[in-house]
Order: structure tokens, then sequence, then C-alpha cells
């Protein structure tokens, strides 16, 4: 079984170089911000200190939680498009347990490289990151930066664990039942919903609007103006969340709903919707970054505007608070953004063989590719709709905390520039990596000609 995991890497590089890519830079994140961390366990005064510590503890959590569980949510595409590849393994012989020793071990190999290589970028990342702090006037000059290998080890184990146990779930999954069940499954795509993923989602979303509900009757009152943006600040990113851990099944719903709307494009649209319906664990996959990104930058930035109109005066806390929100903002933004281009490469690579039988059957390459990027608009308007409705989670109870009211009052040009940025990023995303496959397609017919 090693040495097929290894003939497997190389002949599946387009789907590992994904998987690799979010492994790297998830390291790259967790790690800059752990270094941070390590940091303020120095010598050094107590308010720098403290700085430090919210930085590498508070905002470093929140994307760790984030890329663990973007993490596990790629891992477990890429082994969900290798159903049919596991169930035919199965049917020659290979039993459930050597085939998800397989799976371990190509996670294990892609894993261990990604996160080393990140882990040493991390260290870099996070020198970066603390010179921007101490040139922001937020800790001393004399502070010294201190991010080593004991925080960029336990990176890489939480790195390597997650991927590990992602893979192992994932595996399971893939060789639960008879193996002529799970070749019929994975070719359709109709595998359900573990009951675990709609617990977890209904959790994370009652306690993101349970905070929302506290903001609003609680906090709104305290003498504390930032007691409101603590209790308020992180409920749409966890509602976020849960949304993202059903994501297959709130896309199948969608396009079952708009499916008559978008059959009236024609033959694309209707094979668009068609596909996106039975392709929605699939791409899932990028629909739960889409979620997050809409929902943490509408929510965040929508915040920072309030509490500077609300505010009379500029102080160091608003300052610091806000800096911290921005860096949240962008660390997310860039991670969801790598997440939905990765995604849409593995889904596109594992659907060469449907995209080259819709050519046989006389499909046109602009015809194939108009098919690709219109699921891709379809996942792209269920992402931002969702988004924008798990940002209210913060934007709302903020608001009325502030004495706005429920609508804010300025910024409200946001939503939509964030709701078009998410949407191209994930249109570009789906064009460039269907254009790649029908090109090698293209050559390889005009090849088999010559």
């Amino acid at each position: 079984m090693i040495g097929l995991a290894m003939r497997s890497l190389s002949a599946r590089r387009t789907a590992f170089t994904a998987t690799f890519a979010s492994i790297f830079f998830g390291t790259v994140l967790i790690g800059s911000f752990a270094t941070l961390l390590e940091t303020s366990f120095t010598d050094m005064a107590k308010v720098d200190q403290d700085t430090l510590f919210i930085m590498g503890a508070v905002v470093g959590s929140w994307g760790t939680i984030i890329v663990l569980f973007s993490l596990a949510s790629t891992l477990g595409i890429a082994v969900r498009q290798r159903d049919g590849e596991i169930a035919l393994l199965r049917t020659i012989g290979a039993s459930p347990r050597q085939a998800r020793r397989m799976i371990r071990i190509e996670t294990f190999v892609v894993a261990l490289v990604a996160s080393a290589l990140g882990a040493g970028a991390a260290w870099l990342g996070g020198r970066a990151l603390f010179t921007m702090i101490r040139e922001g006037g937020m800790v001393a000059d004399t502070v010294a930066y201190a991010g080593g290998p004991a925080s960029l080890g336990i990176t890489m184990l939480a790195v390597l664990a997650t991927s590990l146990v992602s893979a192992t779930i994932a595996g399971r999954k893939a060789t639960s039942g008879a193996a002529t069940i799970a070749l019929t499954d994975g070719n359709a795509g109709t595998q359900k919903m573990r009951w675990w993923r709609v617990l977890v989602a209904v959790l994370l979303i009652g306690y993101g609007v349970t905070m929302a509900v506290i903001t609003i009757t609680v906090t709104a009152h305290s003498d504390d103006p930032y007691d409101a943006m603590a209790t308020s600040g992180s409920s749409s990113i966890l509602v976020a969340a849960g949304l993202a851990c059903i994501a297959p099944l709130l896309l199948r719903w969608a396009a079952t709903l708009i499916r008559p709307l978008v059959g009236r494009a024609g033959s694309t649209g209707h094979l668009a919707a068609y596909n996106t319906s039975r392709r929605a664990p699939l791409l899932a996959g990028v629909l739960a970054p889409v979620i997050v990104f809409t929902s943490a930058s509408i929510g965040t930035l929508m915040a920072v505007g309030i509490d500077g109109r609300t505010l009379a005066e500029s102080n160091p806390d608003s300052d610091t608070i806000n800096m911290l929100n921005n860096v949240v903002v962008g660390m997310i933004s860039l991670f969801a953004a790598i997440m939905v281009v990765n995604a849409f490469a593995a889904v596109v690579s594992h659907r060469r063989g449907e995209l080259a039988r819709l050519r046989l059957l006389g499909a046109t390459p602009e015809q194939v590719r108009g098919s690709v990027v219109a699921e891709a608009a379809i996942v792209a308007v269920v992402g931002v709709v969702l988004g924008a409705v798990a940002a209210l989670a913060t934007v709302v109870p903020f608001a009325i905390a502030r004495d706005e009211g429920i609508v804010p009052d300025g910024q409200l040009w946001l939503p939509p520039v964030l709701a078009v940025v998410a949407v191209a990023i994930t249109l570009c995303s789906a064009a460039v990596a269907v254009r790649r496959t029908t090109a090698r397609q293209a050559l390889a017919v005009a090849g088999a000609g010559q």
C-alpha cells in the first residue's frame, strides 16, 4: 500500500497540489500568530505582553479554527472525489483497512512536507507581523522577536494531526458499505450528510445567535463600549462556520430552487443547475470558504465602521482593536480566496473524464467552460447570500448597541462591494481551472489525431 500511495501521489499531482497549498498556507497562518504567542512569554512590560498575547492567542485562535476547518474540508474533497477509485480497488481485492491506510500515507506525506515548509515560512511571517506591530507603536521598541521551534513545532503537530484525522474520517466514509454501492454513490454524488455535521452546525449557529441576543439585551447597556464588540464580533464567523458545516445540504436545496430560473438560460444553465445539485458534496468545498469570506469581511468591517462613527474620539484601545479586526479580515479573506482557488482546481481536475465525455457528445469547448462557470456563479451567489445573512449576527446587534438602530448609519455600500469581490474570485477560479483542463484535452486530441 505504501508503493501504491506513492504512485497515486505522482498520478494525482493537481489534486494533491491543491491539498499541499492549503496545508502550506494554513501552517504559515497559524504559525505566524503562534510565534507572537511564544514571544509574549518572554521578559517584557506587562502592557506589551498583553498586546502580543491578545494578537497571538485571541486572533490566532480564530485563524486556527478557520484554517483547521478549511483543511478538513479540503481533505474531505480530495478523498470524496476518489470514491470511485477506492471502490474499484476494493472490487479487485483491497480491504477497507488497506484503502484507508493508503489514504493516510498519502495525506501524511503531503502534510509533512507542506507543514515543514510552511513552518519555515511562518517564522519569517511571524517576524514580519511582529515588526509591523512594533513599528505601529503597539509594543515598545525594546521588545525582541522570540518566535522559535516551540511554537512552530506545535503548529506542525496540530496541522499533521488535523490532516490525519480528517483523512481517517473521510477514508472511513469512502470505505463504508459494499464496494459496488460505494462505486455507484461515488459516481453519482449522492452521499448522505453525516449527523454530526448537522449537530456541529446547530451548535455553532445557536451559539452565534445567542451571543447576538446577549449583545442586544445585556452588553448594549454596559459602561464599557467594547463589551458589545466582544460579544457580537465573532457571531458572524460562528454562524458562517455553522452554515459551512451543512454547505452540501444548503447548496443542493438552493440549486433545486433556482433550477427553473437558471434553466431559462438554455442548455448551459440547465446543465449547470443539474450538476450543482448532483455534485453538491464536492462543490460545497467551494461554497464553504465563500460563506466564511463574505460573512467575516462584511461583519467585521461594518463593525469597525460603526465603532469609528459612534466613538467621540480615537483612543489607543480603539486603534488596537480596529487593527486586530483588520488583521482578522485580511487573514480570513486571503485564506478563503486560496481555498476557493484550490477547491475549484481539485473539483475540475476530478471531472476531467466527465468534461471529456461532454466533448465527445458534441459540446464545444465554450459550452463546457460556460457550464462550469455557470456552476461557479450559482455557488458564488448562494455563498454570498448565506454569508450576508450570517454577517447580520454581528452587524445588527452591534449597531443597536451603539444606538444606530437595525440599519447602520453608514458604509451601506460595503456589503455589495465585498459580495462582488467574492463572486469575482469564485468565477475567475472556475474559469482558470476549466480553461487549463479543456486546453489539455484539446492537446491530447490533437496528439491522438497525429
